[in-house]
């Protein structure tokens, strides 16, 4: 039996799972967002730059909506984008492995990730923007 099953427990739940992801990825986004440094490495790594700026973005606008529990499933989704996406990176461009003493590997990423597949598939719960307009069922 869950500890809190009496008193809506799951729905507190997916709150404090919501806000902790959401607390990641304002964290992650939020240094992305600065301004652009050293526009004279050329073109690739300026666009690099520029995606990196969009993606902070995202994440931010996407954190804010995930504390207020406003469009959760539709939000990871697009989050899930980003965390296959920062996997894919470090295994197929950096060859991190999945963990590693000397470095960050990617288990950090697969967890955050199957965090947000959580609350895709379960929703915000009854805590929620989401089930304020019906959104949750």
């Amino acid at each position: 039996m869950a500890i809190l099953g009496l008193v809506g427990g799951g729905n507190i739940g997916l709150l404090v799972l919501r806000v902790f992801l959401a607390v990641i990825f304002f964290y992650h986004g939020f240094p992305k967002t600065s301004r652009i440094k050293g526009g004279t490495h050329g073109d690739g790594k300026k666009k690099m730059a520029l995606f990196m700026k969009f993606i902070g973005f995202i994440e931010i606008i996407c954190a804010i909506l995930l504390v207020l529990g406003f469009l959760t499933q539709a939000v990871s989704i697009v989050l899930i984008l980003i965390m296959l996406g920062a996997i894919s990176m470090k295994i197929f461009s950096w060859k991190i492995p999945f963990s590693t003493m000397s470095n960050t590997g990617w288990e950090f990423d697969f967890m955050i990730l199957g965090a947000t597949l959580a609350l895709a598939l379960l929703g915000a719960g009854n805590i929620s923007l989401d089930y304020l307009f019906n959104f949750y069922p």
